[in-house]
């Protein structure tokens, strides 16, 4: 059966830790940019990520790059009317897209801050994350009937079932994981095309750290020339993990309590 224990794009990417007292280690410094296209993780909790990708975004912008800005928490299917409100008068503020865009099951106040400056620089706002009904929709009749490419290998396939079921608490059948899972590819490829849609100016995508695994990943369905000219940075609690980034930025875990304590045996 399936544990709601978050949304299923929330899944994609939350490290699902015990509780844990507040490290004194201090903050790694803020990344630096360099690639056209970066690929910018995040467990979706963690307010210091948030915060370094914050400071590693401004940078980027104060050298004068004006990438586009691809966000996970705004569902693609919204796109036009983003667009549409984005060219009428008066000007829209950031609540106004999130308002068009979003969905729930998404702390704001850690993406209100890239919207707004990706209004203040006029920079093209994307949605890249395929959203729950369309999800729900590949889960049932498969990648290709919904345009998406179904000529997915079948390690990749196992990869992101074996993550969900962990995610879920080991709560979830093989078939549900594996049709879980075709949902999380669908939003890889989302995020892959907005990528190659955008290299010619550049681009930030926000996401979550499985979205831009370089193994199992959006980067694993980017044309080659597209791949080339990116870099995926993953945002990690854990020193020692054994996940595929270009490049890994290590924070102190941050206190949450542990989501699968309630589906363990009683001792």
């Amino acid at each position: 059966m399936a544990v709601a224990l978050r949304s299923a794009a929330a899944l994609s990417s939350v490290a699902l830790l015990p509780g844990c007292a507040v490290s004194d280690t201090p903050p790694p410094p803020t990344p630096e940019l360099r690639a056209p296209l970066v690929l910018l993780g995040e467990v979706h909790d963690h307010p210091g990520q948030h915060a370094l990708r914050l400071q590693a975004f401004e940078a980027l912008l104060a050298r004068g790059a004006r990438p586009a800005l691809l966000l996970e928490p705004f569902d693609r299917q919204h796109q036009p009317a983003l667009d549409a409100r984005r060219a009428a008068p008066p000007p829209p503020d950031a609540d106004a897209l999130i308002a068009i865009a979003g969905t729930g099951g998404w702390e704001w106040r850690f993406y209100r801050p890239f919207v707004e400056l990706a209004l203040r620089h006029d920079l093209p706002i994307v949605a890249v994350n395929v959203g729950r009904a369309e999800a729900q929709r590949v889960m049932r009749e498969g990648l290709a009937a919904h345009g998406f490419d179904a000529d997915v290998p079948p390690a990749l396939l196992d990869a992101h079932a074996a993550l969900i079921g962990t995610s879920h608490c080991d709560q979830l059948d093989t078939a549900t994981a594996r049709r879980m899972a075709l949902a999380q590819i669908a939003r890889d490829q989302s995020m892959a095309r907005a990528l190659e849609a955008h290299a010619d100016r550049g681009a930030v995508l926000l996401a979550g750290n499985v979205h831009v695994r370089t193994d199992i990943g959006a980067p694993v369905w980017l044309d080659a020339a597209t791949r080339a000219r990116s870099e995926s940075i993953g945002f990690v609690e854990d020193a020692d993990a054994s996940a595929a980034y270009d490049r890994r930025i290590v924070t102190a875990p941050h206190p949450r309590p542990d989501p699968c304590a309630p589906h363990m045996p009683a001792r």
